[in-house]
């Protein structure tokens, strides 16, 4: 059903000189350019305090809404990622020093915005010896100290598999714990070649362990060639390891340097999709176009809550 395009990929990235036929977006995909007065604010204060967003550096297509609405995703620990993954816009190479002051800014912006619920997430640290879990641990307890009603969910990497280091961001408390396995184990190599799929399957039954009471959720992105055997694997091992919420989107190509977009999904395959997955007995899920893994985020969490057993 899904045909992937007939390049040949090297690290997650197109090889030099190779061209793929561009296709033109389908009409479900069209979104309307930001610039209203909410928008504007979010930015206002979100330069002035100095944070980064990954509605900003993935480029994403829901910003103008988003940030319209008073809500963003902070990206703490930089803006530069130490891998670097074919499907992904934000800047890789050395990061720098970590910000200490950080976790105390992102909750000044919490308290400015006047956030009922938070996302909050990280590029790859694998230059720190903790991958970055201790800033996220001191995110949490700073919001949790200025705004205690607000909700706080964390995106997190794999921390190169340390069960300590994930151990540390759940005891801090977070309200729902991400980690996105973004693609089908097949195309990990190409798309997420510093990642490890069973690797961040097992984070994610890691985390329900250690704080069962605590969501674990995670999100794919369809078009990047994988089947849909590969897609119904996919879901079903998220199930077995205990995922609670679950997102798809569809993966839109940020530059002609990523890897291109197999083919787009329609809207009534994102529907067949969720279907499935509810079947499965995810308390909740989230598919579309234009789905993204904090998109709705707060709703997300809320339906999440009205379907936990007993």
């Amino acid at each position: 059903m899904t045909r992937s395009v007939p390049v040949p990929l090297i690290r997650g990235r197109m090889p030099r000189g190779a061209t793929v036929p561009r296709q033109p977006k389908p009409r479900w995909l069209r979104v309307r350019a930001p610039g209203s007065s909410g928008y504007l604010r979010v930015k206002r204060i979100l330069r002035g305090l100095d944070l980064h967003t990954v509605c900003e550096e993935a480029g994403c297509p829901n910003i103008g809404e988003c940030w319209h609405h008073g809500t963003a995703t902070f990206m703490i620990l930089g803006d530069v990622c130490t891998r670097s993954c074919g499907y992904c816009n934000v800047v890789h190479g050395t990061p720098r020093a970590v910000d200490r002051d950080e976790p105390q800014r992102v909750a000044d912006a919490v308290g400015a915005l006047g956030l009922a619920y938070v996302v909050v997430t990280s590029v790859d640290r694998d230059d720190l010896p903790d991958g970055g879990a201790s800033t996220f641990a001191a995110v949490v307890r700073e919001i949790r100290r200025s705004a205690p009603e607000c909700r706080v969910e964390l995106l997190v990497p794999d921390f190169g598999g340390r069960d300590a280091d994930l151990e540390r961001v759940l005891d801090a408390g977070p309200d729902v714990l991400n980690h996105n396995v973004e693609t089908v184990e097949r195309l990990y190599r190409t798309a997420r070649p510093g990642g490890r799929y069973r690797r961040a399957l097992r984070l994610l039954e890691r985390a329900g362990r250690h704080r069962p009471a605590t969501p674990t959720k995670s999100g794919i992105m369809v078009g990047l060639g994988e089947t849909r055997a590969e897609l119904r694997t996919t879901l079903a091992d998220l199930r077995v390891v205990g995922c609670d919420i679950l997102t798809i989107g569809q993966y839109l190509r940020p530059s002609a340097a990523h890897l291109p977009v197999a083919r787009y999904y329609h809207p009534n395959e994102f529907a067949d999709l969720k279907a499935h997955a509810l079947a499965l007995g995810f308390r909740h899920v989230e598919s579309g176009p234009l789905v993204r893994s904090s998109y709705h985020a707060h709703e997300q969490a809320d339906a999440c809550s009205a379907h936990a057993p007993g």
